[in-house]
């Protein structure tokens, strides 16, 4: 099995929020390392990855990209999403 850095799944320094207010994935990460898919994913798949993903619906209406009706049922999604990875924790206790 792949020994992995340090920084693997950390989604503050693999997918940092950058001086545009979008967040980015630096260069060392995206040229660099070998675990770039891997990492990114299982950053993504937490619960800081549903806040991301909060953010994109956010600006997504904002810019007026997505509508009502598209905005509620990716909210929705993302709550029950976010429930399940609760009840997950827990039953893990």
């Amino acid at each position: 099995m792949d020994n992995f850095p340090d920084c693997f799944g950390n989604l503050e320094i693999v997918f940092p929020m950058g001086s545009s207010g979008l967040r980015e994935t630096p260069d060392r990460c995206m040229y660099q390392c070998q675990h770039k898919t891997l990492c990114l994913r299982n950053a993504m798949s937490g619960l800081k990855g549903i806040d991301v993903k909060e953010e994109i619906v956010e600006r997504g209406e904002k810019a007026g990209a997505i509508g009502f009706f598209a905005r509620w049922s990716k909210k929705k999604s993302l709550f029950n999403e976010r429930e399940k990875i609760g009840k997950n924790r827990l039953n893990e206790l």
